[in-house]
């Protein structure tokens, strides 16, 4: 089959040419292909090449485009981006056809009939020889279409209340074609089904209820059920395209498969499958086998993964409900001391034996920039051997192990992000959170910037556990974060950077993990930052910081219990109401000024700091840079309440009467830590 193509020096070139003609108040033409749809080269251009040439298309004339390329150039510009234009064609999205100039089958038990000579039939067995637009109606008990034309034409069959049951082969076959189309009349209810086997009938595979060796659009208006017995809902072998329409498909195997391609622009579209919903994957070439969704409603319920892409998968619109493997609460999850690993338990089959059962799921690149997200999975609700990007959408996520999972870079720039159920929460060798609004519950790291594909909640070992990973960092410059972290609130294996944004973190109770957990330093120089836990494993920020944090201890605050700052005016400056107990307080926000006196109060109880330097307070055992269980350093001035700076060791015995707790020694919830937070609570 011969495809043609844009390619991208032609595209930069016009790109470059439209701006020169511009300045000079003059017109840029271009030659747009005849066929859009190939992804070798288009996919390979970087996304800053994409959005220039998005920029562009819209301004091109189609003088020497052919009338359907020009229909679909002028759909783009009004309705889609040059890239999804250069993903779907105009006649993907038509779904009207000219009865007019149709041929009609008529499917009869275990014939068919038909007046055309394009059309041979063989008991139940209907073979279209030649381009053209066929309507199909009726009933084949045991049968199948097979398309078999010139590679350069093109077929649209139109499925109108049309029931086909092959026992032991595909109901549909594209055996060749340029690219077949298949629309659901308007209205109508159509069924096609495999029996249960596959008998081969030439030297392709055929393993899928409709199966098409070239490229293929299913598109219309009417409703399409799919049961595959054994093997797949829908194989193409090149591009497989989704425009609208009604499809539930229940498959044995995957719901959809694809070699190059699957892409979807719309339309409703359920699935229940024995491995993954949706797969494309191509062995030959590393740029194909990728996923493109910019709408539809999809529900998918699969054994396997939700959406799996070889390369690369990109949503920009559309909604999703995903369950993988029976959903969170099948996940075979170990515990240990809430560190990613159980030194006593392991599982009984190796994590690589295992299905595996992710929602969305690509060798290459995640990105998101809408949609909205229902997802429940076994494994890994996001998971990318790559890099995952999230600028938009909503999403509400329960997992059996991490939430989102980036083997490299992990952004995050807007959306609402809502992680009910977790073993970690957001993981990636970095993590960027510039915007957005993140929730976040887990079983152990709430955010963990570590390395690499790791056993995570399956019980895997992570190698040396209080080792620097190289080129691992966590930065927050923006959006607002909440934490409910069982392990760490926020760890890295590297450094941590906070310049901006919101983050709450409600921490462990144990004395085996702590709010923040970093390998580097953590440098604050922006931003909101409210951080609790039971303070045995806190660690103090770096000396680099710019921006005032205060640490310090209190007597153990039940769950819920109001936290706030004030300053001496009683203007509140950062407030939370931790979903834990808590005894260890880090806070820090852009009012805290050195000399100025500060409020802290934790329900009923208050104390006032006085910040003598812009670290106020050190924390626990990463730091150790207070006295072994020692009293911290600060006393206090008033039995009361009221903290001021004073000299280590002359705090009073007692607790003050407002119950804040001033030993910082390693007392039974090893409040304060190894390294003393300050006794000033």
């Amino acid at each position: 089959m011969t495809h043609t193509h844009r390619n991208l020096p032609h595209k930069l070139y016009k790109t470059l040419a439209l701006c020169l003609a511009l300045t000079l108040l003059a017109g840029c033409g271009a030659a747009d292909s005849a066929e859009k749809s190939s992804a070798a080269e288009t996919e390979t251009v970087s996304a800053a090449v994409v959005e220039t040439v998005a920029e562009t298309a819209a301004e091109e004339t189609v003088a020497e485009a052919d009338a359907e390329e020009a229909a679909a150039v002028t759909l783009a510009a009004e309705t889609t981006t040059a890239s999804d234009d250069d993903m779907f064609t105009d006649r993907d999205l038509r779904i009207t056809y000219d009865e007019s100039e149709s041929v009609y089958i008529t499917l009869s038990g275990d014939t068919a009939s038909c007046d055309s000579s394009a059309v041979s039939i063989s008991g139940g067995t209907v073979t279209i020889t030649e381009e053209g637009t066929y309507i199909l109606s009726g009933t084949l008990d045991d049968g199948m279409i097979i398309i078999d034309i010139d590679d350069a034409d093109k077929v649209q069959l139109v499925l109108d209340g049309v029931s086909i049951t092959s026992a032991t082969s595909a109901a549909i076959y594209v055996r060749q074609a340029d690219k077949v189309f298949i629309t659901t009349a308007e209205g109508s209810e159509n069924y096609l089904a495999n029996g249960g086997e596959y008998i081969d009938i030439d030297e392709n595979s055929i393993d899928g209820v409709i199966f098409s060796k070239d490229d293929l659009t299913l598109n219309g208006a009417g409703i399409l059920t799919i049961e595959a017995a054994a093997g797949h809902g829908i194989v193409g072998k090149d591009d497989l395209v989704i425009a609208s329409g009604t499809y539930t498909i229940t498959a044995a195997s995957h719901g959809i498969q694809a070699n190059d391609s699957v892409r979807i622009a719309g339309g409703s579209i359920t699935i229940t499958a024995g491995k993954d919903g949706i797969q494309a994957e191509n062995d030959d070439d590393a740029e194909l086998g990728f996923v493109y969704i910019i709408g539809g409603s999809l529900t998918i319920t699969a054994e396997g993964d939700g959406i799996s892409a070889g390369a690369y998968l990109s949503i920009s619109g559309g909604s999703f409900d995903i369950t993988t493997g029976g959903g969170s609460g099948e996940a075979q999850t170990t515990t240990g001391f809430g560190m990613g690993f159980d030194y006593w338990n392991s599982m009984t089959a190796s994590q690589e034996d295992s299905v595996s059962t992710k929602g969305l799921k690509a060798e290459g690149d995640i990105t998101i920039t809408d949609g909205a997200f229902t997802i429940d999975t076994c494994d890994d609700a996001l998971h990318s051997n790559g890099n995952v990007t999230i600028s938009g959408g909503t999403f509400i996520i329960q997992s059996g192990d991490d939430g989102v999972h980036a083997d490299n870079a992990l952004v995050i720039s807007g959306g609402e992000i809502n992680i009910t159920q977790s073993y970690e929460g957001l993981e990636g060798l970095t993590i960027d959170i510039t915007g957005g609004t993140i929730y976040v519950t887990s079983s152990d790291d709430g955010l963990n910037a570590a390395g690499g594909n790791d056993s995570s909640g399956f019980g895997g070992f992570g190698g040396d556990m209080f080792a620097a990973t190289e080129g691992a960092y966590l930065s927050i410059s923006g959006g607002t974060l909440y934490v409910n972290a069982s392990g760490d609130g926020l760890d890295s294996n590297g450094s941590m950077y906070i310049s901006g944004g919101e983050t709450y973190v409600s921490g462990p109770t144990d004395s085996m993990n702590g709010a923040l957990d970093f390998n580097g330093e953590c440098v604050i120089t922006g931003g909101i930052l409210v951080a609790v836990s039971a303070g045995g494993m806190e660690e103090s920020v770096s000396s680099t910081s710019t921006q005032g944090v205060i640490t310090v201890s209190l007597t153990t605050q039940q769950a819920g219990t109001a936290l706030s700052i004030t300053d001496s005016s009683g203007n509140v400056l950062a407030s939370f109401s931790p979903d834990k107990s808590y005894s260890t307080v880090i806070i820090s926000c852009p009012e805290l000024t050195v000399g100025e006196s500060y409020t802290i109060t934790a329900g009923s109880a208050s104390t006032t700091v006085t910040m003598s330097s812009l670290i106020y307070g050190s924390a626990g055992m990463g730091a150790m840079t207070g006295n072994m269980g020692g009293r911290g350093n600060t006393a206090s001035t008033e039995v009361g309440g009221s903290v001021s700076d004073s000299t280590v060791g002359t705090m009073p015995d007692a607790e003050l009467d407002s119950g804040m707790n001033y030993d910082g020694g390693m007392n039974g919830n090893m409040a304060g830590g190894m390294g003393g937070a300050p006794g000033g609570m």
